[in-house]
């Protein structure tokens, strides 16, 4: 089972950026966590600043990945272009994202990707992850 981890637009500033609202680990910590927690999947993982490079490598998993996790980081919340990549791809998809989005500014409340996704884990730092794919993982098994 091969599990496609993406992290959005400012993610690689993870253990600098905010540190009191995503955590003080880093995003190749962050990673490592996820392969140690579930060393019997295959993960390749991929970070972009750029939305169409996001949407490219979602068009891309369609032909050797099993399923995505996905934190879109602030595109969570306007783009329509990532919400209809997720969408076409016949991948299942989970979102998820370190802080509890629905307790924060109330722009970040809003999610566009949400009701193409199976299913959304907030507010558990970097175990929101850990959750994201264990869900996907089981849905895989069904």
């Amino acid at each position: 089972m091969k599990i496609l981890v993406i992290h959005g637009p400012n993610l690689n500033l993870l253990g600098q950026r905010n540190p009191e609202i995503y955590g003080t680990f880093t995003l190749e910590q962050l990673n490592q966590k996820i392969k140690n927690h579930f060393p019997e999947l295959e993960f390749e993982f991929f970070q972009s600043n750029h939305e169409g490079q996001i949407i490219d490598r979602i068009h891309l998993a369609r032909e050797a990945t099993d399923g995505i996790v996905i934190n879109a980081g602030a595109l969570t919340h306007y783009s329509y272009s990532l919400r209809d990549a997720i969408e076409a791809t016949p991948l299942p998809v989970v979102e998820v994202h370190l802080s509890n989005i629905f307790a924060r500014e109330s722009f970040r409340r809003n999610s566009v990707i949400s009701e193409v996704c199976l299913g959304t884990v907030s507010g558990f730092g970097a175990h929101s992850y850990l959750l994201g794919v264990e869900a996907l993982k089981e849905y895989l098994k069904q």
